[in-house]
C-alpha cells in the first residue's frame, strides 16, 4: 500500500521539478503489452539556464529522459521491465522516422534513469553497469547502446548537487535531504513546491493502514516542519498585510485534510460528521490527526458534539 503512495509522490515530485524545463508526461503509456513509464521528459528547445538549480537531476534533464523511481531497491525483473519500456519508446521513434523517411538521431532516443535507494554489487555487475569518471559516485552506466543508468541514491555524495535526488531516498538519506531542504532560502524556486508535495505525502501515509517503520519516521519528521512552515506563512501574511487571507487558506487546507481522513475511515462524510468538523479544526493537526485515526464514528461525534 505505502509503496504506491511513494510511487505517486515520486511522479508528482519529478513532474513539478522538471515541468519548467520541458514537456513532462507522467505516466506515459507505451505500445505492446500495456506498460506505463513513470515520467517521460522532453527538454525545451531552448535550454533554461536555471536547470543548474536541479544539480545532478538537471544534468539528467539536458536530454530526453525516462525516469523510473523505486521506493524499494529495484529488482532484476523490475530493471528488465524498465529496459522494455525504453526499447518500446525507441521503436516508436524508429517507426516515426521510417514513415517520414528521415534518419533517426541518437539524441532523439531518451536515456533511462532508474532511481533506486540501493543497488547491490551483483545486480550492477549482472547488467554490466559501471561508474564513469566524469560522473558522481552512485551513477552506474549500462553499455553505451542501452542508454541506461542505475542511480543508487544512497551512494550519492551528500552535496547540494544531489539534494533533489536524495529527496527520493528513504530512511536516513531522505531525512538528511529534508533537513537540507529546510535550510534553503524561503524564496528558493523549488523549496515551497517540494514541501507541499511532502506534506501531501505525509497525509497519505497517516491514513495508510500499515505504514512501514521508515514511513512512521518520515511522518514524525515532517510534522514539526509542517507546523513551522504554517507559522512562517502566518508571519509572511502579517508582514504583507494579508494575514486574514493566508490564515483562511491554511484553514481550508486543514479542513480538506479532515474531510479526507473522515472519507477514508467511514466511506462518506454525512451530516453528523460535517457538524463536528469546525470543533475538530479548533485543535492543531498534531492533536486531531491521531484522534481521527483512532476513534470510531460514534466516539468522534460524542467527543466533538459537546
Amino acid at each position: 500500500m505505502t509503496r504506491f503512495i511513494h510511487d505517486q509522490f515520486a511522479k508528482d515530485y519529478l513532474e513539478e521539478l522538471l515541468k519548467t524545463y520541458g514537456t513532462v508526461e507522467a505516466p506515459r503509456r507505451v505500445a505492446g503489452e500495456v506498460r506505463e513509464i513513470d515520467v517521460l521528459f522532453s527538454p525545451a528547445i531552448q535550454q533554461n539556464s536555471n536547470l543548474e538549480l536541479l544539480g545532478l537531476l538537471g544534468k539528467f534533464a539536458t536530454t530526453p529522459a525516462l525516469f523510473e523511481p523505486f521506493r524499494n531497491a529495484a529488482s532484476k525483473e523490475e530493471i528488465c521491465d524498465c529496459l522494455l519500456k525504453l526499447l518500446e519508446v525507441r521503436g516508436e521513434i524508429q517507426r516515426e522516422a521510417n514513415r517520414n523517411k528521415t534518419p533517426i538521431q541518437e539524441s532523439q532516443i531518451p536515456k533511462l534513469w532508474i532511481l533506486t535507494p540501493t543497488a547491490s554489487t551483483s545486480l550492477l555487475s549482472g547488467f554490466g553497469a559501471t561508474q564513469q569518471l566524469e560522473w558522481l559516485t552512485g551513477v552506474h552506466f549500462f553499455p553505451e547502446y542501452l542508454r541506461t543508468a542505475i542511480v543508487a541514491i544512497h551512494q550519492l555524495p551528500r552535496t547540494q548537487e544531489t539534494l533533489w535526488l536524495r529527496i527520493l531516498g528513504r530512511g536516513k538519506v531522505q531525512k538528511q535531504a529534508i533537513d537540507e531542504l529546510e535550510t534553503l532560502p524561503s524564496n528558493h524556486p523549488f523549496r515551497r513546491a517540494t514541501l507541499e508535495l511532502l506534506y501531501n505525502l505525509q497525509q497519505n501515509l497517516v491514513i495508510s493502514p500499515t505504514p512501514e517503520e521508515d514511513d512512521r519516521e518520515l511522518i514524525m519528521r515532517l510534522t514539526p516542519l509542517y507546523q513551522q512552515d504554517k507559522e512562517q506563512v502566518r508571519q509572511e501574511g502579517r508582514q504583507e498585510g494579508r494575514q486574514e487571507g493566508r490564515q483562511e487558506g491554511i484553514k481550508q487546507g486543514e479542513r480538506l485534510v479532515v474531510e479526507n481522513l473522515l472519507q477514508v475511515r467511514f466511506g462518506s462524510v454525512d451530516d453528523d460528521l460535517q457538524a463536528i468538523i469546525e470543533q475538530i479544526l479548533a485543535l492543531p493537526p498534531a492533536e486531531f490527526t491521531p484522534l481521527l485515526m483512532q476513534l470510531s464514528r460514534e466516539e468522534l461525534i460524542a467527543r466533538f458534539s459537546r
